[in-house]
């Protein structure tokens, strides 16, 4: 019995599947006529362009499944049925190590993608990324010689080898460059008075100092350290009016004028920016009467000085950012800590750069690039340059131990010779003109891409054999193309057989669709027994009886679908990566993704790309606020436990890597050696009291300092024990004995005290003793007679 009930059940579903294959679906219900339209419906549609189809009176649907078109009885070779595909065309392995040169590396991969796509289709790929070992580097110390920077000078003069060993850590490979920038050379943001200030700025606060200028390229980048020293050791400071620096004018020379600095196109490309002082941007040039947009171009003169300061203004940071990406160069700006939150906010503006927190004197500049280029190379970020405005792309990372973060086209936490993957979807939201469009997928910094060709696969091949005039079309009032006429205006019919002129009353029968309804829905007119929908100026109408639309959906703050997605017959199709009634929820959760690697910090929902805090006291934008929740104490503990002992909660799901990236350091005593740090402590499995430190630099980096031993409660002494409780019980005795006999002297003293007072209180009578008894007693005879 109870398998009847399962056949049964598999039959009807198969019964229910093929009603749906075979009667109407989304390809048969939007009504189209022609066959460009009818691949736009959706992917899964066809159209078939043999001459003959849907005659007899089947009524079969030209715009339908490719299987429902075969058993209409349309030939394979007419059914137009377009699909996406992806296909490798360069794919060349991943470098191990760079030898030398890193002409033949290869740091991702694949290089060449071929993608024919669908309107509303969508196909995926992998990129995988790998940072190689011992990559060339080019190092480029770009530094303010404003007065205030003097000692920072005198620091810098000595640092040329301490600065080459350093990095010879890390590659083999180095060049060294130098540049300096002050300020635009004319008033107000230089001395103008005395006439002598112009070229000795200094005058009378020192000796001398060399005049002001906007940025001066001193030496191209070289293997030769001496050379840098000896360079660096001619440099004077010199000196400027108003507070901020020209410093982005500076960064955009040594950014685009790649032949005078010697960037090499096979290294990475590492730009130090120091300064103690915040910087001009775009617009700050008018007050000296500078309008003229920076254009991002190259203009140092035969003696390498910038020659267009006072023509162009300071550079924004959008094309900035632009200019970077497109020289592969990674920015560090190494600034005193009066001026790093300003400079923090340039990074988050900025690609590629890093904020390190600079001495007075510049004396720790070496651990800042060492640890701002080690950081650099611990981050795989994809950027993509050129993206068509119709294509859709949404990535996933797969970065350390498979772990699969949805939403996100950067890996952090790497090691040089990490391998790292991207999986991405490219779906087609709408056709462009073009039938085809190239595009780059790039990492941050790196000089490798993956080139991306497109194929928009909108249009119908049987287009091509479009007949204009066609005797197909009633002796030439149509183009026959794709088996079917497009009609001249004022014809109508399968074969443009009917004028409008031919109208007859009887033929609205044919166009009203209920009833007592309207003809054509009130939005056209039955001409030759078909509605011929009215034009709009909203939009196109369509349909048997013009029941469909493409402007009467939903609207999100005035835009028809939110933008995100096509008005088909009243409802929202939506793009990929968006849902809803209007198209306007996200499906992105990378906006949600905190610093820790939680999504809205493990307090919320993310919910249309937003975080919904549900935890009660958490705010911000990813709930990473939260003054009742559990402090940074107990939060650490859980990485302190995975990363140090290799055991808890983020062990057993393996989330360790992806959740903790402190750095672990084991100390054998914790100094509260800075204003930031906490020390923690919290009592383990075994009862031991492990102790941490929690600090976290200026930089936002994390250190969790755990102490080396932990305190652990030490075992039972036994005879100590056994003497204690013999101790003990032979105290209780004593305790006992004279807990008793001070009861019994109380009670003796108690009884003692009532017989002296009944005593006391008796009355003796002192003539006669009332225990005194006579030795004779006499007694009377009652018989006696007196004889």
């Amino acid at each position: 019995m109870v398998n009847f009930i399962v056949r049964l059940v598999i039959l009807l579903l198969v019964f229910s599947s093929t009603t749906e294959v075979f009667g109407s679906n989304i390809c048969t219900s939007q009504g189209v006529t022609t066959c460009q339209r009818c691949l736009a419906v959706h992917p899964s549609c066809a159209w078939c362009s043999q001459e003959e189809f849907g005659k007899g009176g089947s009524g079969a649907s030209r715009c339908d499944l490719p299987q429902n078109l075969l058993v209409a009885g349309c030939s394979k070779e007419a059914v137009e049925f377009p699909t996406s595909t992806v296909t490798i065309k360069q794919d060349v392995p991943l470098s191990d190590k760079a030898s030398g040169t890193a002409d033949d590396v290869t740091q991702i991969k694949p290089q060449k993608l071929r993608i024919t796509l669908r309107q509303g289709d969508a196909k995926r790929f992998t990129v995988s990324v790998k940072q190689v070992e011992d990559y060339p580097v080019d190092l480029y110390y770009l530094m303010d010689l404003s007065y205030s920077m003097n000692d920072d000078l005198a620091r810098l003069r000595t640092l040329g080898n301490e600065l080459a060993v350093a990095m010879g850590r890390t590659t083999s490979n180095l060049r060294m460059g130098f540049g300096a920038f002050v300020d635009k050379t004319t008033s107000p943001y230089m001395y103008m008075y005395p006439p002598e200030a112009i070229t000795n700025p200094c005058i009378g606060i020192s000796d001398t100092c060399q005049a002001q200028f906007g940025f001066k390229h001193v030496l191209s980048l070289t293997d030769q350290v001496a050379r840098f020293t000896e360079e660096v050791k001619k440099q004077q400071v010199s000196r400027n009016r108003d507070a901020p620096e020209g410093g982005f004018d500076a960064i955009m020379q040594a950014v685009v004028c790649k032949e005078k600095i010697g960037w090499r196109p096979d290294a990475s490309h590492l730009l130090v920016f120091t300064t103690d002082a915040k910087t001009h941007t775009a617009l700050d040039g008018r007050i000296a009467g500078i309008v003229q947009p920076n254009d991002g171009q190259c203009y140092l003169d035969s003696n390498n000085i910038y020659n267009k300061t006072t023509v162009l203004d300071y550079p924004s940071l959008a094309i900035l950012t632009e200019k970077m990406s497109e020289n592969n160069i990674n920015l560090i700006f190494a600034v005193t800590s009066y001026v790093v939150p300003l400079y923090k906010e340039y990074s988050q503006l900025i690609q590629g750069t890093t904020v390190g927190t600079l001495s007075d004197d510049s004396g720790n500049v070496i651990q800042l690039i060492e640890e701002a280029y080690a950081k650099i190379r611990s981050k795989v970020e994809l950027e993509l340059l050129g993206v068509p405005e119709e294509l859709n792309l949404a990535f996933n990372a797969t970065c350390l131990k498979g772990e699969v973060i949805p939403g996100l086209k950067s890996c952090s936490g790497l090691k040089t010779g990490d391998t790292v993957s991207f999986s991405v979807e490219a779906q087609l939201r709408s056709c462009p003109k073009e039938k085809s469009r190239t595009f780059t997928i790039k990492p941050l910094g790196l000089k490798d891409s993956l080139e991306v060709t497109v194929d928009f696969a909108c249009g119908c091949e049987c287009e091509a054999k479009a007949q204009v005039n066609s005797p197909h079309c009633s002796t030439g009032n149509g183009t026959y193309e794709c088996g079917v006429c497009q009609c001249q205006q004022g014809r109508l019919g399968p074969r443009c057989e009917c004028s409008v002129e031919d109208y007859r009353p009887s033929d609205d029968n044919n166009c009203i669709p209920k009833p007592d309804g309207p003809v054509c829905n009130g939005r056209g007119d039955c001409l030759c027994g078909q509605c011929s929908c009215h034009a709009n100026d909203f939009g196109q109408v369509w349909g048997k009886y013009c029941e469909c639309d493409d402007f009467n959906c939903l609207r999100f703050k005035g835009a028809l679908c939110s933008d995100h997605g096509k008005c088909s017959c009243g409802f929202c199709q939506c793009d990929a990566g968006w849902k809803g009634e209007n198209c306007n929820c996200t499906t992105r959760t990378d906006t949600c993704m905190s610093n820790i690697g939680l999504l809205c910090s493990g307090r919320g929902n993310c919910e249309c790309g937003v975080c919904q805090c549900t935890q009660p006291g958490a705010y911000g934008a990813t709930c990473q606020k939260c003054p009742t929740c559990p402090d940074s104490c107990t939060i650490k503990k859980k990485c302190v436990e995975c990363q140090h002992f290799k055991r808890g909660q983020y062990t057993k799901d393996d989330s360790c890597s992806r959740i903790c990236k402190d750095e672990i350091k084991v100390v054998v005593e914790l100094l509260f050696s800075d204003k930031n740090a906490v020390n923690c402590s919290y009592k383990d499995e075994n009862d031991c009291v492990e102790y941490f430190q929690y600090y976290e630099d200026e930089s936002g980096k994390s250190i969790l300092y755990v102490l080396k031993e932990p305190e652990c409660p030490q075992g039972p002494d036994i005879l100590v024990v056994l003497l204690g409780v013999a101790g003990a019980i032979l105290l209780l005795g004593i305790v006992g004995l004279l807990i008793w006999k001070l009861l019994v002297t109380i009670h003796d003293r108690k009884e003692y005290r009532r017989f002296e007072e009944e005593r006391a209180n008796a009355k003796w009578d002192t003539a006669n003793n009332p225990l005194y008894k006579g030795a004779t007693s006499t007694f009377t005879n009652v018989t006696y007679k007196g004889n």
